[in-house]
Formats: structure tokens, sequence, C-alpha cells
């Protein structure tokens, strides 16, 4: 036993506060930062395992309690690094006292067993009552993955309804603990928080900006140009610091390129990641012999220690997902680290020593980045979550105690995708629900691996869906079955990700149930090639991404609605494929298509078959091309498979069809006669100057009554024989239709005799008459019951305007002088009295001489 190493951890002092905590409350939240033992050392002294030198005294240990310790873990190489550090602690190896148990690995352990937060969940379904555990202890919860949230609050449906004995530990490196004692201490007032004190060392902060300006990072695109400059700190800080160097980079890709850039440096340069080998990871958990530059993602910011760092360079990025539920469309993003990310990542330079962290921005940008990360599950996928919630019992989750709600747009999609596959009905999950929940697979993967065992055989289904869990590196391009054929090839897999492909295969076939296998030929491949196996497994897990060939070279359309293209020099090009099942695709942003990023060429019979549940046929009666086209159509989702000419549609999809073109094209589809014109005008300038009973006449209001004006009609051809006038003259209470002439009259009669017609098409009614006709005439009449003045328009005899009023007699007596004297030399022989109200009106020149 290494008591030396166990009494060197901070937080042995606080596990007897811990202690107390739970057996006051039965539940406590842990504050210890990264390196003070709370991985390692808790679920021992929980567990009531000797860790100090009164058991080398011959001393018993605290004794613990009742059952086992879970240790939760959100990743595999956490939890099996954790289990390993245990045993070595204890002087054993893993599976004595302390065991592990992920995907792929199960060596139970008597007293402690760290497990993966998937792990737990499968067997909290299982065992809700989770026999023979009495402690569980959620590590690293700060980091909210969206299955370490749901574990949590499972957990605590059991504390409430089955095991009130059953103690929970949330385990966080922050010192934020504040939400979770609220959230584990329920209705009765937040649990105890125990502090332990950091072991961190002072670490200096290097701002190492670049040189010049970098573009932000694009989807999963790091500019090269970021990843030169990190590179090129690596190289400055191995010649300023001694020490170990610890590199954090955001995807696999990123540490790959920057370690090809870091040739002939004076260390040895390791790979660290959640796909990295075994050895690997066990080489950077280790002492090295001389001095390293780790490269790592996030796996490594708080569930990992790496011994001898005492350096850091952060190139400030982080992955997350993001999820477009309306497209189906779901890929993980680059995006800048958040502050306590950042914290976090300097933390690891101080564990053992004085340290140094190199971050590749300024100390301006830093104070402009987000104070912490997003929550998985405001941001995820969450088809996983509302399946394991429907299992649970509680399907739209909202009897969970959550530390945040999952997003209600994401759930409805999330339900979407349930339904489409048949794990859940009238919102309770189904049989089919539950295997699907069992084979520990995302739902449509797990339909995938189910439905394509009968299809394909469960040996071919089982090598595809292992190939999705895990996909391959981009640098074997989009085609899924070149890279399906390449991993065949190889007998003894060399590499990482082709030892763990075949392990999750192996894993997959056992998990399937012996009825999953085709009768006819069990275990065999099927009949036909490898693209037809490999689509048909690909389509049944994402059947709303089955795609098809647009005419004239213009990419793919999916099932889902969404357009697609394939990516700058595909391998999926020169095939010219017609059908596409889409395994994976993302968004760029600004970009209406979706790129495909890997693919497999199928045909239609195999898109018909795995998108079973989108195919219909229905008629479609619809204005299109500026008439009603009605056709019987065939469609798999939004993809038209064939329509044909349909001779006796619905009378009401006809007339919604021409309402449709009618309101896109507007009223002039009818026949505006100059009588309705003008009636229209009437009736509108009524509205305008008493309101109601006068009807609205307007675009919109008349598009809301075209409905009934409508009957009758079934092509473009018959909107001309709709009488709009008597239409407009129907939209008259009688009240109104009995005084319209009188308030609003066509045609005026003026003291010549001549009745002269009303324009009613500007802002207020206008008289346009010829000015010898109006002598004698001291007033215009006003319309709209008296309440508005006619404006007449003096018209000279040729028709010209002359003057304007609203007044005639200030008119004749003010205006009428300068228009005579204007105009009586170039009309002389018409008639220009010097004194208009007593002249005879005229529609005629002066007599001759």
């Amino acid at each position: 036993m290494h008591i030396s190493a166990a009494e060197a951890l901070p937080v042995r002092h606080a596990v007897p506060g811990l202690r107390a905590a739970l057996a006051a409350r039965g539940a406590a939240v842990l504050a210890a930062p990264p390196g003070t033992g709370k991985t390692t050392l808790v679920p021992l002294a929980l567990a009531g395992l000797a860790l100090s030198a009164d058991h080398e005294a011959g001393h018993e240990a605290a004794p613990g309690p009742a059952g086992k310790v879970l240790v939760l873990e959100p990743r595999r190489l956490a939890a099996r690094a954790a289990a390993r550090r245990m045993a070595w602690l204890l002087g054993e190896r893993v599976g004595g006292g302390v065991g592990v148990i992920v995907r792929g690995e199960s060596k139970p352990g008597s007293r402690v067993d760290v497990v993966t937060t998937g792990v737990l969940l499968q067997r909290l379904q299982d065992d809700p009552g989770l026999d023979g555990v009495g402690t569980v202890i959620l590590d690293e919860c700060h980091e909210r993955h969206l299955d370490a949230d749901t574990a949590l609050a499972f957990l605590l449906d059991v504390r409430a309804a089955l095991r009130p004995d059953l103690r929970l530990v949330a385990a966080s490196a922050t010192a934020d603990t504040g939400p979770w004692a609220r959230l584990l201490g329920g209705g009765d007032g937040p649990v105890p928080v125990v502090e332990t004190e950091a072991a961190l060392h002072p670490v200096d902060v290097v701002w190492a900006p670049p040189p010049r300006p970098v573009p932000p990072p694009h989807g999963m695109r790091v500019d090269p140009a970021l990843l030169a400059h990190v590179a090129a700190t690596v190289r400055r800080a191995l010649a300023e610091r001694d020490g170990d160097l610890l590199c954090f980079l955001p995807g696999v890709g990123e540490i790959g390129r920057v370690a090809g850039q870091l040739a002939g440096v004076p260390a040895e340069v390791l790979q660290v990641h959640g796909q990295a080998p075994q050895a690997v990871q066990d080489a950077v958990l280790a002492p090295g012999t001389g001095r390293r530059v780790v490269l790592a993602t996030s796996v490594a910011e708080s569930s990992l220690t790496v011994p001898g760092v005492r350096i850091v360079v952060d190139a400030g990025l982080a992955r997350e997902p993001r999820t477009d539920h309306a497209r189906g469309l779901g890929a993980l993003t680059t995006v800048r680290a958040s502050r306590a990310t950042a914290e976090q990542r300097a933390g690891r330079a101080g564990r053992e020593a004085p340290g140094t962290v190199y971050r590749c921005w300024t100390r301006a940008e830093h104070d402009r980045l987000p104070a912490r990360p997003r929550p998985e599950i405001e941001l995820a996928d969450l088809a996983g979550f509302a399946l394991q919630a429907a299992c649970w019992g509680d399907p739209d989750a909202s009897g969970l105690a959550l530390p945040d709600p999952p997003p209600a747009a994401a759930m409805d999609a999330a339900r979407d995708v349930l339904h489409a596959l048949g794990a859940v009905r009238d919102g309770r999950v189904t049989p089919r629900g539950r295997l699907l929940a069992s084979v520990g697979l995302h739902p449509r993967l797990a339909r995938a691996l189910l439905d394509g065992a009968r299809e394909v055989g469960a040996r071919d289904a089982a090598q595809i869906v292992a190939l999705l869990s895990e996909p391959p590196p981009r640098a074997a391009g989009d085609d899924l079955t070149a890279a399906w054929r390449a991993l065949r090839r190889q007998s003894r897999p060399a590499d990482g990700h082709a030892a763990r492909w075949r392990d999750e295969t192996r894993r997959l076939a056992r998990s399937l149930p012996a009825a999953a296998d085709r009768p006819d030929r069990p275990g065999e491949p099927a009949r036909g090639g490898d693209d037809l196996v490999a689509g048909s497994v690909v389509a049944l897990a994402f059947p709303e991404r089955v795609a098809r060939a647009r005419p004239g070279g213009g990419g793919y359309l999916m099932a889902s609605g969404t357009g697609a293209v394939l990516a700058d020099g595909s391998a999926l090009a020169g095939a010219r494929a017609r059908w596409l099942a889409v395994a994976a695709a993302d968004r760029p942003a600004g970009s209406a298509s979706a790129r495909v990023r890997q693919a497999v060429v199928i045909d239609e019979d195999v898109a018909r078959a795995a998108a079973a549940p989108l195919l219909e046929t229905a008629d479609e009666v619809a204005w299109r091309d500026g008439d009603v086209v009605a056709r019987r159509v065939e469609r798999l989702g939004a993809i038209e498979l064939d329509a044909r000419p349909l001779r006796d549609p619905d009378p009401e999809l006809v007339r919604a069809a021409l309402l449709d073109g009618v309101r896109a094209e507007g009223l002039g589809l009818l026949d505006w006669t100059p009588a309705a014109v003008a009636l229209r005008e009437r009736l509108a300038f009524l509205h305008g100057a008493l309101g109601d009973p006068w009807p609205a006449v307007g675009d919109a209001a008349l598009l809301d009554r075209a409905p009934e004006w409508l009957a009758g009609a079934r092509r473009r051809s018959d909107l001309r024989r709709v009488d709009v006038a008597a239409m407009l003259r129907g939209l008259l209470p009688w009240e109104a239709a009995s005084r319209l002439d009188e308030y609003a009259p066509e045609r005026i009669e003026v003291p010549s005799g001549s009745r002269i017609r009303v324009d009613y098409g500007g802002e207020r009614p206008v008289l346009a008459v010829k000015l010898q006709e109006l002598f004698g005439w001291d007033a215009a009449p006003r319309l709209a019951g008296g309440r508005v003045p006619l404006v007449v328009h003096l018209l000279s005899p040729a028709g010209r305007p002359a003057a304007v009023t609203a007044d005639l007699a200030t008119f004749w007596r003010e205006g009428y002088k300068a228009v005579r004297a204007e105009l009586r030399g170039r009309y002389p022989k018409h008639p220009w009295p010097e004194d208009p109200t007593t002249a005879a009106p005229t529609r005629r020149t002066n007599p001759r001489r």
C-alpha cells in the first residue's frame, strides 16, 4: 500500500467532515480542486478501505457503509485512470478491491467500482434500486455532461422513492457549489458543502497571441495559422521553462497536425484523447523517463493527472455539440473556451510545483470570453435523453430534478425521432423502445443495429453501426463503404481506431438478441454489394437523410427537405450516384445546404425500405406556374418519387389552391371592369370617411373574403368570370346600400346640365369640369352626408387644369379674375363674363356675330 502517496493528498483532511455530512443528510457536495485526491482517495475512504499508517500498525480502518461505492466518471479514459490509481494506492490490480466497468471492459471490484455515466444509466433502468450499492459519487459534476445530469436526476428519484439510505456525493472541481447543494437537498434545504483547500502551486500566465490576427474557428475548421502558432509556442515554452508540457487542443485532427510540426523537439511527443490506444493512455498517466510534450483534448482538463507537467500551452479552443433540430443535423463545432475552462487548464501546470501557462490569446480577449461552458443539455441532440426519460416513466422530463430543464424545441424534435423509430407511442415507451435503450447506443444507431441485423445479417450490421458510433478519421474520406472495406482488410489492426472498431463490433454483436439475426442465413453477410449492405444500415439509422440527386447537377435533396452537396474532392462525386444514404453532414454557417461528410451510394429500393415511415401518396392540388395543378404524388419525405395528373380533385383543395394563387399574385387575377374599379374606390372613400358600416375594401380585407368569391372556379381562367362589382355590392349591409348613391354619387349634375363622373381614386373625391359649365354655381355639394367637401378641378375649354378649389364661392370672388385674364386671350370664342355668379352656364362657345 502506498501510504505516503495517500496521506499527501489534501482531501484526506475533508474526509471526516464528508462522513459527518453523509451521516446527517445522506448527501453532500464536495468542492475539491484538481489534484487534491477527490477522485481517488475519497471513494476508498468512504468504502472503509484503510489508507493510513494506522492500518500498517494493525488498526482497523473507519467502517464503511453497507454496499459498494460507485464512482461515476464522464469519460472512459478518466474511469480507467481513476480505477488504476486507486488500485495502485491499495497495492492491488484493478479487479480486486477496486474495479472498472465501462463500455467494452468489465472488471468489477469488491468495494469500489468506477463506471461511466452511460453504464450507470443502463444499470438504473435495469435495477432502479441499485442493489448492493451504498454510495454514489458523481465526479466532475461541474462539467455538465448530459448523461451525468440525467444520472443525478434519476439517483435523486431513487433516494426519494426507493432508497432513502442511498448516499450521494456531488464532487466538483469548482467553487460554484450552491446550485448543487440546493439540488441534492430538494425541499429540505441545501445539503452540506465540504471544501478542500487547493493543492495548486502558483502558476504564471504568459499571454502569447499570434503575431497577426487569425480568423476565428468555423465549424470544425481551425485556421492552420493558429495551429502553427501553437506549435511555435510549444517550442518557445520548452526553451524558456523546465518540466513536461501539456498542450490543449480542440480535437484529434488538430493534435495530429500540431504533432507533425513538432518534429525534432527535445522531448517525447504523446497524443492523448478519447480514441488514443490504451498503451498511449497508460504512458501519459505514468511518470516519464525523459522530457515529454503531451498534446491533449479536454479529457485532460480535470479528470486526469499527468505527472511531471510544469508548463501548459492552451490554444483556447473547445468542441461543443450543435444540433439543427429542424433539419435533423448534428455535429461538433469549435468554439472559444470559457474563462472557467481556461482556469482548469492552467491549474494543470501547478499540481506538483510552480508552473507556467502560455495562453494563445490576449488579456483583453480573455476578459470577453464566456464565464463558463454551456451545459450540454442546451446544445445536444436529446433523442437519447428523451428515451432514457421515457423508460424512467417521465417522458417529458418534467418531474426530473435537473440542473437545467431541456429546451422545449429540442425535446419536441427528440420525441418526433422516437415516435418515428417506434420507441414511444402516445407519450409512453414501447417494448421496442426499451429494447433500443438496452443496446447502449443512440436510439438511431440502436434501431439500425436491430433492424439492420434482420436485413443484412448480424455481423455486417454490427460492423457498420460500430463504424457509425465512432466515425473513422477524416483522412478516410467521405465514402463510408471504402472506410469499412479498409477496416475489414486489417486482420491484425495496428492503429487504435481499427482495434476499437473490432472491440465495439464484438460488443454490439453480443448485445443482439438471437431473434434479431436473419433466420434464413444467421450470421452470414447479406447478398448484394457492400454499398447496399452499408447503405441499408446507414439509412435505417438516418432515414430522413436519404438523399436523391437533383436534376442538372444541383447537389442532392434529403428526405428531410434539406439540400446537400458533396465536399470538394469527394470520393463519391465520381460515382455520380442518384441516391445516397448520408451518415454524417453539417451545415456551414450562412449556407442553405448541408455538406455531406460521410455517405454510402444506395438505390431507390433501399431508400424506400429504410425510410418507409416517410413514404406517402397524397393528392396534391396547388397553385403552380400561374394556375391550379392537381396531381397524385408519391413522396419519400420531401423527395418526389412519382406524380400523375388528378382528374377529379377535391373542390375544397381546388378552392384553397386558387386562394393561394390570388394571395400570391394579387387581386389582379380577377376581372376588374371599370365599373368594379369605380365602385371599389367609392366604398374605400366612405370607409375612410365614415368607418362602419361601410366595409373595408383594401387588398387584405378583400383577400379575407376571397374564399366565398371563388365558389365554382377550378382554374385561373375561371377567375375572370367572377362578377367583382356584384361581389363588392354584396359586402354592403342594406342600410348602407340604400344610401350609397347619396353619400358617394357616381356622377354629379352641374349647372350646365352635364352629369360629371366623380373621381374617388385619390385622397379626396374630385370633380373635374370645364369652368364655363359652373357659372352661377356658388357651392359644390358635400359628400359622405355633408362631412367631406368635393374638390373641384376647374378646366380650360381645352380640358386642361386651370384652378383647383374646395370653396367655389371664394374662387369666384378672389381667384376667377386672374384665371379669366390668363385664358380669355387664349380662348376668345368662349364666354368670360366679369361676374360668373350671374352668368349662364354653358357647354358651348360664344355665338357668331
